[in-house]
């Protein structure tokens, strides 16, 4: 995998001598100062990757990362290497999004976490450290069944990662009936919690989809019966359990009114909203999930961003 280091450069080369943009321009672009860009340029000159053209093998990678932000309104796309459209590029993925995540963690956030065999993978690739006053808040409910998949233990193992405070939703991620959802919420502290979801700095989403038997489906909190209903409704996949369409919409489904989550249209509010995912079989449901979450960052791979862009 190559550097943040690496992408910046690259990044910076690209946008300065492709793209004509100014030296303050770039600067304003990758959120750095005017200094870093000459020094990163030249660099880049040193190593050279700056003749006519960019001569790196991230070119290809940075004109189509800028393609999908262009198309999608999307501050930053981190593309992951990935030759094989047939085959499963979670390990890519969560390697790509370790890297990235392990260097905008600072001391004194909160950060909301989601789930998912994308996130849990990403785990490894982290690069821990102490950060005082470092709070993460999961955003939705337990599974039981779910085992190393499970919301709780993710963000508890992403808490340790970092020496901070975990904040756990104690209630499952779905329940029987809306009047269960309301009496947890607020009989039992649970809108406490979501309260703190609603004050996050940086949010750590993913998306399900729903064609397959994915993650949601398979620790059975979601019956079948469920799932042809949904799909019949017109879902495409999930976001923390809330089922949305293909333009992005939540449905108007009991499914999605018995879901313990956090407020998808509260979390667009989170200033750093990163989105990792990827796959043959969440393509739509990917798509989908950029109009509902409007990500500033997506971490994805490079099939499924050929995808997007076309």
């Amino acid at each position: 995998m190559y550097s943040e280091t690496d992408r910046l450069r690259i990044r910076a080369a690209w946008l300065y001598h492709v793209e004509g943009l100014t030296q303050n321009e770039v600067a304003a672009r990758l959120g750095i100062n005017r200094v870093m860009v000459v020094r990163i340029l030249a660099d880049a000159r040193r190593r050279n990757e700056v003749r006519v053209s960019i001569a790196s093998p991230l070119a290809e990678f940075v004109r189509l990362e800028r393609e999908v932000e262009a198309r999608y309104g999307i501050a930053r796309v981190i593309l992951a290497p990935f030759d094989d459209p047939e085959e499963d590029p979670v390990k890519v993925i969560a390697a790509a999004a370790g890297t990235f995540v392990s260097g905008i963690m600072r001391p004194g956030m909160t950060v909301g976490v989601g789930w998912g065999r994308t996130l849990y993978n990403m785990l490894p690739f982290i690069s821990g450290n102490t950060l005082e006053g470092f709070r993460v808040v999961s955003l939705l409910g337990g599974i039981a069944a779910a085992r190393r998949f499970n919301p709780a233990e993710f963000a508890w193992q992403f808490a340790e990662l970092f020496q901070g405070e975990g904040f756990l939703v104690p209630a499952p991620a779905v329940v029987d009936d809306p009047e269960t959802k309301h009496a947890l919420l607020e009989r039992c502290g649970l809108a406490a919690i979501f309260e703190m979801a609603e004050a996050l700095d940086v949010a750590l989403l993913s998306v399900g989809g729903i064609s397959t038997l994915t993650t949601s489906f398979r620790t059975g909190y979601i019956s079948e019966a469920d799932r042809r209903s949904l799909l019949e409704a017109g879902a495409v996949g999930d976001v923390l359990y809330n089922f949305i369409d293909e333009a992005g919409n939540v449905l108007d489904h009991e499914v999605n009114k018995r879901v313990i989550s956090a407020n998808l249209t509260k979390l667009r509010r989170t200033p750093e909203r990163v989105l990792i995912s990827g796959g043959r079989e969440k393509l739509v449901a990917l798509k989908a999930s950029i109009e509902t979450i409007r990500p500033t960052t997506l971490i994805t791979d490079e099939q499924t961003a050929r995808f997007l862009a076309a």
